[in-house]
């Protein structure tokens, strides 16, 4: 154990700070949405958070890690961590002037979305360069641990200090996460660049080029990634529906919307030491999509047929228990596979792929609730079967757009599960 400790002694300094940040981070973004959907009732106006962030993220991704492998991952991570600072001392300016406007968090959710596209390769290759071969499984469960507490204690913590003293007093406490970690990162590790790694005068394009024809050459890897872009589409439109249906029903509100993400986070967290303390699997591609299937084939429909909020939670376990597990695995098939050289592109590359689902699902889930199916179920007589499944009233068309999620999530674990069983791992 002490062993362990100090060989992850830097990359265990690195994860504990930047978590921390990252709660601030999140508790600033739940703050601002559950402000926007009161603000104007609008999922997908709510939704449009997300789909400004992850727009200018997949669409430059792809440049981004050639530019990533040229530069020093250490002074990326600062100068990208200090200008997302900039965004949220701007967003608390605006509060405080009361001149806080939708468009103004779009704007500078975009903004912070360029940054990470150059911000996530870079931390990817410095997690790779910090952490021995022999620990991927269990520091991809670190990660796991730290995104399961960063979700129970997001709601919690978010609603009490908004309650406390408004939006500026959790953006307060989100700069004061990020100056700890700014500062630990600055003067206390040290990330060793990779050897080989390109020179500077090799162009972004062809280095671009590079990490696309790392993953042609790849099957296994690339297949990998449309696997998980197609769930990716389904879980953004699964998050774009979750609040305003939990918002909306009679038997929801606040209290249980941040009931049911404790629940998330706790199920997460209970995931986290099942991933870290199992045994390596056989197939690690097999893991993968089982834990995907086990989760797509639970909770939207369990969300989709139930006003219970108790049912809601037990969707909620069941549809995050086994993700940290998926994750772990995902981690060490990525980082076994792909040269720590080629990561920084390779990583941009499987970004832009497997991640412009998520924009088009937010925006989609969001279109689809307010254009499409709550006007459709408002129509709806009290009697008919589509009522006894979904209820009436606001949020029964997000109950069934879940029910068409469940179908989906599960035809898509089907499929990959078929085409990934014919490469080797």
């Amino acid at each position: 154990m002490k062993t362990s400790i100090k060989q992850l002694k830097s990359y265990l300094l690195l994860w504990g700070t930047q978590s921390l940040s990252t709660l601030g981070s999140s508790m600033t973004a739940y703050a601002l949405g559950l402000w926007l959907y009161k603000s104007t009732g609008s999922a997908l106006k709510t939704a449009l958070l997300t789909v400004c962030s992850y727009a200018p993220y997949v669409a430059m991704s792809i440049f981004a890690g050639a530019l990533s492998d040229k530069w020093n991952k250490k002074q990326t991570m600062l100068v990208c961590d200090l200008f997302a600072a900039f965004t949220t001392i701007a967003a608390f300016l605006l509060v405080k002037s009361d001149s806080l406007a939708p468009w103004h968090l779009y704007v500078l959710n975009a903004l912070n979305g360029l940054m990470n596209t150059v911000q996530q390769p870079a931390s990817e290759v410095a997690a790779t360069q910090l952490i021995p071969k022999e620990y991927y499984q269990k520091t991809g469960a670190l990660r796991s641990l730290s995104q399961s507490m960063n979700t129970i204690l997001t709601p919690v913590l978010a609603t009490m200090l908004f309650a406390f003293g408004g939006i500026s007093a959790v953006m307060t406490v989100d700069l004061i996460t990020f100056s700890s970690a700014f500062m630990v990162l600055l003067l206390f590790i040290r990330i060793p660049e990779p050897k080989h790694t390109k020179k500077a005068d090799v162009s972004v394009i062809s280095s671009a080029k590079e990490g696309l024809s790392w993953l042609k050459a790849n099957p296994l890897i690339l297949k990998l990634i449309f696997f998980l872009s197609g769930i990716n589409l389904i879980a953004s439109a699964y998050n774009a529906a979750l609040s305003p249906m939990i918002l909306s029903k009679p038997s929801g509100g606040e209290g249980v919307l941040g009931t049911v993400n404790f629940c998330v986070g706790a199920a997460t967290f209970l995931g986290t030491f099942i991933a870290s303390s199992t045994r390596p699997p056989k197939n690690r591609i097999k893991a993968i999509c089982l834990s995907l299937f086990v989760s797509m084939s639970t909770e939207n429909f369990m969300l989709a047929f139930s006003d219970s909020p108790v049912v809601w939670c037990a969707a909620a376990v069941l549809g995050w228990l086994f993700i940290p597990y998926m994750g772990a695995n995902l981690d060490v098939v990525f980082r076994s596979t792909i040269p720590p050289n080629m990561q920084g592109r390779v990583y941009s590359c499987r970004n832009t792929l497997q991640f412009f689902t998520i924009p088009v699902g937010y925006l989609s889930g969001g279109i689809l609730i307010d254009k499409v199916f709550e006007p459709f179920m408002s129509k709806q007589a009290a009697d008919t079967l589509l009522t006894s499944l979904f209820g009436s009233g606001k949020g029964s068309g997000a109950a069934m757009l879940f029910a068409i999620l469940g179908v989906s999530g599960v035809a898509v674990c089907v499929i990959f599960s078929l085409l990934l069983s014919k490469e080797k791992e």
